[in-house]
């Protein structure tokens, strides 16, 4: 009997001892985040739980989409978009934490073509777009609502290349989504961020945008109004050198 009383005090001990699936839960640091960014926030989320044992959920979209889901409710500690737009768009509805807002990487906006594709075009005022796409796509993110779009759309109607091609353009929800029209040989062409292409041996890129066809590129973040836990510190890691380091290797330009 004096046994059985032991086993189950020191029962009892041990369920006392263990944080509970709430608690566990409540530690990790959740961030909502333009797909671009896939790749190299994966890389910091791990670094920074090896240094922490913070864990970090990541929900990847585009940032319209996840805009509209922390609008809606969602639970997001951190919001690291591809535009400054859906950032003012939170912004506005008082749903981020403003002082915590800052541009954190720039990229650059790129015509990609299978890796197979012999497409050889310089871009350039009425440069032959529509010619060299012939019956074929150019994929993109959609320019109502995905960052990527919107720049493709501004950079060809600055080019007075826009509605050329407007009829022959793939929507796509992301800009992963785009490449991966062009990937596939869905596409002939795509318009996708400098970062992406680089990432996927499948395509190539045929030429870079000029800067000045187009907004800046930037990237903003901020904590979201109902941040917690180690949100704040996941924030100063991805700006401070480790993450510089790995924007650099993925081919983003850190903004200080």
């Amino acid at each position: 009997m004096k046994q059985t009383s032991r086993s189950w005090t020191a029962l009892w001990l041990l369920l006392f001892s263990l944080p509970s699936a709430a608690q566990a839960d409540k530690s990790a640091v959740t961030v909502f985040a333009a797909a671009s960014l896939t790749d190299v926030l994966q890389e910091l989320g791990d670094a920074f739980t090896k240094e922490t044992a913070v864990p970090v959920r990541f929900s990847f979209a585009a940032s319209s989409a996840l805009a509209r889901q922390i609008e809606n409710g969602a639970p997001a500690d951190v919001f690291f978009c591809a535009d400054v737009e859906w950032m003012d768009y939170l912004q506005t509805r008082k749903l981020i934490q403003i002082p915590t807002r800052r541009d954190a990487v720039g990229n650059q906006l790129v015509l990609v073509a299978p890796a197979s594709s012999k497409v050889a075009l310089k871009i350039g005022p009425r440069f032959a777009l529509a010619a060299t796409l012939g019956a074929g796509h150019l994929a993109t993110g959609d320019p109502d609502s995905v960052p990527v779009g919107r720049y493709a759309r501004e950079a060809l109607t600055q080019l007075g290349v826009w509605s050329d091609v407007e009829a022959r353009l793939v929507r796509a929800d992301s800009v992963r989504s785009a490449l991966a029209f062009v990937d596939r040989g869905e596409a002939a062409l795509g318009i996708v961020y400098a970062t992406d292409a680089k990432i996927d041996n499948k395509v190539r890129i045929v030429d870079v945008f000029p800067d000045s066809t187009h907004l800046p590129i930037v990237y903003p973040i901020a904590l979201t109004a109902a941040a917690k836990g180690a949100a704040r510190e996941f924030v100063d890691y991805v700006r401070g050198p480790a993450g510089d380091a790995a924007f650099r290797k993925y081919g983003f330009n850190p903004l200080h």
